[in-house]
């Protein structure tokens, strides 16, 4: 399992509901709660790691704050927002297939979603503030949709030029730590 970055196709395309909830999409939910604690984030979709599939997992931080951080994360399989409030919110997002780079978006500041958990039984959730917000980017990601596509023509230019940047520096220092273990 890889984390893709922008412009991976894998990211632009809407992903497959799931048929079924197994053993193997159960270990599949556990690889991605590892590569998103691995690399710091608060959500990571299926497409994000190149899997055709609508399944997110969320940190319980994002909910919780703080004491939310022990435990299990939220996966959520086939969710859709079945609820959103009138009330927005504009907030700074990141996303790990665009490592470095935080844009302003607008979005509902409360829903409430419907999905399968692990065990494949449907369940609710209800998200406010940071906790609707990462709700709302990682169903984005299952339908093919990324942050700088909510984002004008300006700001999506200079988040894309940052990212680009960035790319070209993680590759540097990836590059240096490969030669110096050489």
């Amino acid at each position: 399992m890889e984390l893709l970055t922008y412009p991976n196709p894998c990211l632009s395309h809407p992903a497959r509901p799931v048929e079924q909830v197994d053993d193997h999409v159960r270990a599949l939910a556990t690889e991605m709660e590892e590569m998103m604690v691995a690399h710091d984030g608060v959500g990571l979709a299926a497409p994000q790691v190149g899997l055709d599939m609508r399944m997110v997992v969320i940190d319980r931080y994002a909910f919780e704050g703080e004491e939310g951080q022990s435990k299990p994360k939220v996966v959520l399989i086939n969710p859709e927002i079945i609820e959103a409030s009138d009330e927005m919110q504009v907030g700074e997002e990141g996303c790990l297939s665009f490592p470095g780079v935080f844009i302003k978006i607008k979005r509902h500041k409360r829903v409430r979603v419907r999905a399968l958990n692990k065990d494949g039984e449907v369940f609710e959730i209800e998200g406010e503030d940071l906790a609707a917000r990462a709700l709302q980017h990682e169903i984005d990601h299952l339908d093919g949709v990324v942050m700088v596509d909510h984002a004008s023509h300006l700001v999506r230019s200079l988040a894309l030029k940052r990212l680009q940047r960035n790319l070209a520096a993680l590759a540097e220092e990836k590059k240096s730590k490969e030669k110096s273990k050489k």
